[in-house]
């Protein structure tokens, strides 16, 4: 694997932690709230640090599942479903319903190509731009890994569309592609009629260097971007373009929209952070991150194994997980509990 693209690699998985743990504190909140809130954006979550949701944690099993399966995406898949199935069973504090019914099924026997629901939400394009990374230069490999991935939880064709867009952007930052070319490559993927609307609206409002906010508003986010996937992957897209090579700017415009942060964030800041890699992030959002067992010197392994043709497993303390989530969640109810109190 070429130096660039492992840079590309360890930027896209630290965009997307970094943008899902600056996201996390305002999840569910309005533009307005966040706005009264904060003044600056920095970690919130507790003592000036933030910590991993599903986002990062989806993204790093879809990872280390390709470092082991690189030429079969069906053994992909269901190595995926495995993850997944333990995952859950450690009691995740977030989980999405879809994804969660998916999993159950899986349970219950469902196989890996059949345990999907129909379901447009997030949780299939939130892990979806490290695929497009790892294989920027192999768009046939590309399309079947992200189909893979999709269907193993979500079988909407929205979804499967948004998961698509959203590997070929970060496809086309780790390549460094115009505006122009961007466009270009990304409209043959684009099949349902909310997302060519919101596209059409997209090059409108990047001719007019509109803000993402006003963006937002126009493919009707006005009271924060929602869970549905084709306005979650258009508001990330959009950020990215509007504010090219700029994360901190891309990041702090996503959340500053509210609604479904932490997942729109993770987006954008996978896609954005493959352009601009590691040194592109301001370290102090980096330097933010306190999670474990998954932590950023995991986050670092798994980058590091994509440089070796048979890498070693990147160590990953399991035991420790369910502990881990039980802290989390007490953090996110006293986080929440937080919220009912002045200035909110």
């Amino acid at each position: 694997m070429k130096v660039e693209t492992q840079s590309s690699i360890l930027g896209c998985l630290l965009g997307t932690a970094v943008g899902d743990a600056l996201g996390l504190p305002a999840e569910g909140m309005s533009r307005q709230r966040i706005a009264r809130r904060w003044k600056v954006l920095q970690h919130h979550l507790i003592w000036n640090r933030g910590m991993f949701s599903d986002d990062t944690e989806h993204t790093l099993m879809v990872a280390t599942t390709v470092l082991k399966h690189r030429d079969d995406p069906l053994a992909f898949q269901q190595a995926l479903g495995w993850k997944l199935r333990w995952w859950l069973v450690a009691l995740p504090a977030g989980v999405g319903l879809s994804t969660a019914k998916a999993i159950l099924r899986l349970w219950l026997g469902f196989s890996a190509s059949k345990a999907g629901v129909r379901s447009a939400g997030n949780g299939a394009a939130m892990r979806s731009a490290i695929l497009g990374v790892v294989f920027c230069e192999d768009p046939s490999k590309r399309q079947d890994f992200v189909k893979a991935s999709c269907r193993l939880t979500h079988t909407d064709a929205r979804a499967e569309e948004s998961s698509i867009l959203v590997a070929e952007a970060a496809a086309l930052a780790a390549r460094q592609a115009s505006r122009k070319e961007v466009l270009e490559t990304l409209q043959p993927y684009i099949s349902s009629e909310e997302m060519r609307n919101h596209f059409a609206n997209l090059e409108i409002a990047l001719a007019k260097e509109s803000s993402v906010i006003s963006y937002a508003e126009q493919i009707g986010s006005v009271n924060g971007v929602t869970g549905f996937a084709p306005n979650t992957v258009a508001v990330a897209v959009y950020a990215w373009l509007r504010h090219r090579g700029d994360f901190k700017m891309t990041i702090s415009e996503v959340i500053t929209c509210g609604g479904d942060t932490d997942t729109t964030a993770a987006i954008a800041g996978g896609i954005c952070g493959a352009e601009v890699d590691k040194a592109g992030i301001p370290k102090e959002w980096i330097n933010g991150l306190c999670d474990w067992p998954r932590s950023v010197t995991y986050i670092r392994q798994v980058a590091e194994a994509f440089t070796h043709s048979h890498p070693a497993r990147p160590f990953l303390f399991w035991p420790a997980i369910p502990f881990r989530n039980l802290i989390f969640l007490t953090i996110v109810l006293l986080h929440g509990f937080r919220r009912l109190l002045p200035p909110y």
